[in-house]
């Protein structure tokens, strides 16, 4: 290959077997974006308390999508058609945060492919410390000044990513006009946004832009709502939660839509699609979808091909 440049899709990886859950939530909640005390050492403690309360039962949840996340699978198929629509000037490929292949791992491949300029594209529509900045911090460290880097800033208002969106919500709500619509958010501690995590803003602006877009689309609900899922804790988190609005929609035809997330994965198919589904069950929900991630959605591969340019 001629080119000399990458582009690099940043993720948070996920476990494809026990043993690399429990290195997931290490590295997890070892990671100062997360656990935001100074001290690496008390951090390490909490770290390892929570993964020896937490692995067995988070295990069996995995267990009941097949015993791995569908992340990593999905991320590949993304960077094969990407490669193939960039094949004459980008070598593509894809870092994790938290599981293999980490930043190490693919600038080893860079090298190997005399790689001199990178294109790094965080797969979060939306900004937070937590996964953008994390992500980032971790690729970057390890560069250092030894290539030319672009990184793509948040694309939550990008026309093309949106009506990749649509599609999908689309493709579930068929041609039902009974439906609510739940735009499910991953969760974050209000302290974070306190301290300017511009996350919740990004969010909503977002929801905004979708549902504008999909007026215009001609698609209508009987309501559209924002809601936060995953949250874990004693502490305050972003509201209202994704259990707590459900109870208000007895009766009701319900789509959910993973607005934080770009790629399926633990969250989208077993805690929305099962765990929240169980939670609507009780409440008596009349139905209850979930879309898909636009994944490798052509209009999202079209949009990555427009940001890069």
């Amino acid at each position: 290959m001629s080119s000399k440049k990458a582009l690099v899709l940043l993720n948070m990886g996920g476990a494809r077997s026990k043993e690399e859950l429990a290195l997931f939530l290490k590295n997890m909640f070892n990671d100062e974006n997360i656990l935001t005390m100074k001290n690496k050492r008390f951090r390490s403690m909490i770290a390892s308390f929570i993964i020896s309360s937490r692995l067995d039962e988070a295990w069996e949840n995995y267990e009941k999508i097949g015993g791995k996340s569908p992340l990593h699978e999905l991320t590949e198929k993304l960077v094969i058609k990407l490669q193939e629509e960039l094949k004459d000037e980008y070598f593509v490929t894809s870092t994790m945060r938290y599981t293999e292949p980490f930043a190490i791992d693919t600038l080893t491949e860079l090298i190997e492919n005399n790689i001199n300029e990178i294109v790094l594209l965080p797969l979060y529509p939306q900004y937070s410390t937590t996964t953008t900045k994390s992500s980032l911090d971790d690729f970057m460290e390890l560069t250092k000044m030894d290539y030319k880097i672009t990184i793509i800033p948040p694309f939550y208002k990008n026309d093309l990513f949106n009506d990749a969106i649509c599609d999908e919500i689309q493709k579930v709500k068929e041609n039902s006009d009974d439906y609510y619509l739940i735009f499910s958010a991953h969760g974050l501690p209000q302290k974070m946004i306190k301290k300017g995590d511009p996350y919740q803003e990004q969010i909503e602006n977002h929801v905004e832009i979708l549902k504008e877009k999909l007026k215009n689309r001609g698609l209508v609900f009987e309501g559209i709502h924002l809601a936060y899922q995953s949250k874990v804790g004693p502490m305050k988190w972003l509201e209202p939660s994704l259990d707590y609005i459900l109870e208000f929609f007895k009766d009701k035809k319900v789509i959910i839509y993973p607005i934080a997330f770009i790629i399926d994965n633990s969250e989208t198919i077993f805690e929305l699609d099962i765990e929240y589904r169980e939670i609507a069950e009780e409440f008596g929900l009349k139905d209850y979808k979930v879309c898909s991630c636009v994944n490798d959605n052509v209009k999202f591969i079209d949009s990555v091909k427009e940001m890069i340019k």
